[in-house]
């Protein structure tokens, strides 16, 4: 029998691949393009790799932080590992719900031997939290519904008078405050410190304002190339790789609006809480996952950027498609022209505050 070595800080712990790993894991993500990538990468090879583990896809990502919260207030954590995105992990590590994670002894180390940690870099903004892509919230809008001028600003969104029609924005605050206040002239810079005051918050609910009785609000990331599909909206906001997914594999009449793409970075954590058996099931997992061939994997079916160094070089074709994936990357030059930085910490400090106020203002 097989047995992989594990180290859990100064212990080494040996787990059958054969026997401790076999069992149901439920990793939770996105859905979608995204979630497909993953199989793809992920758990297929995974599942390949040790024929007991059966991956269980749970698409719950975006209510996180909420259900793990109720889960250890039940002291019943059901989720084996689970894709969010950095402010959240920053949250469920503060609030103790995320195990911490060391990445000398519970990472792979790069191909050269360079540390995961040093791989990584500044992308490990928590703890708890591997990074797996950096990736973009931008816009796509429908190339026959927009006329002669397409447009090629983010504040092209609040135009209705030249672009009329639905467009489509995410249910949550993060972004949407953002592009408000640049839209209303905030400069990129100052846009955090405005919105820690009751002044600046209002200023971007006046902005929301201008559009809301054009917008369809959206909560799963398929919603909006779903929306832009049916003509039912003529721009909207999702995830780049999404749009990618919409525009070169399915041929949809969309082009991307990469103005003020916001950047993101999204990965995982393991649940405080778990039993070791689960535990260490779910960090021998998290060790294939996140090696360097596994990230640069990845970026053949979807156009997410790798978060190590190491797998940068390898981002090749597309699997099926055949086609250069690099030009597609949020990270691209000819797209990073203006791109806004997002905030992960200053989120992880308002987002609760932020949320309860843009809900109370949705149902103004």
């Amino acid at each position: 029998m097989k047995l992989k070595n594990l180290l859990i800080g100064a212990s080494v712990v040996a787990v059958s691949a054969t026997t401790a790993l076999a069992q149901d894991m439920t990793i939770v993500s996105w859905g979608g393009a995204y979630s497909a990538s993953q199989q793809a990468a992920y758990h297929d090879p995974y599942m390949a790799a040790n024929p007991g583990v059966n991956i269980i896809n749970d698409e719950s990502s975006n209510e996180a932080v909420a259900k793990l919260r109720a889960m250890a207030e039940a002291g019943n954590i059901t989720w084996d590992v689970v894709d969010v995105v950095a402010a959240d992990a920053i949250r469920l590590c503060d609030e103790g719900l995320a195990m911490v994670i060391d990445p000398a002894t519970m990472l792979a180390a790069a191909p050269d031997g360079t540390s995961a940690a040093d791989d990584f870099g500044d992308l490990m903004v928590s703890e708890c939290y591997i990074p797996s892509i950096v990736y973009s919230t931008t816009f796509g809008y429908r190339t026959d519904l927009v006329g002669d001028t397409p447009p090629t600003s983010v504040c092209d969104v609040f135009d209705l008078v030249n672009y009329p029609g639905q467009r489509s924005l995410e249910k949550r605050p993060i972004n949407n405050m953002e592009w408000a206040l640049l839209c209303d002239g905030v400069a990129a810079e100052d846009v955090y410190d405005v919105l820690e005051t009751d002044e600046g918050i209002a200023q971007a609910f006046a902005k929301l304002d201008t559009i809301k009785d054009s917008v369809v609000w959206w909560s799963a990331g398929a919603d909006t190339p779903q929306l832009l599909a049916d003509g039912e909206v003529i721009m909207g906001s999702t995830y780049n790789g999404r749009l990618f997914a919409l525009i070169e594999e399915q041929g949809q009449p969309v082009a991307m609006l990469w103005d003020a793409q916001v950047y993101d970075i999204d990965g995982w954590i393991i649940p405080a809480g778990l039993s070791p058996e689960r535990q260490q099931a779910a960090l021998d997992y998290i060790f294939f996952a996140t090696d360097t061939q596994r990230l640069a994997d990845q970026a053949k079916y979807i156009s997410y950027g790798p978060a190590r160094a190491s797998s940068a070089p390898l981002v090749g074709l597309h699997a099926t498609l055949g086609i250069d994936m690099a030009p597609h990357m949020p990270t691209d030059p000819a797209n990073a022209t203006n791109t806004f930085l997002y905030n992960y910490a200053w989120w992880a400090d308002y987002r609760d505050d932020l949320d309860a106020k843009f809900q109370a203002w949705l149902a103004q």
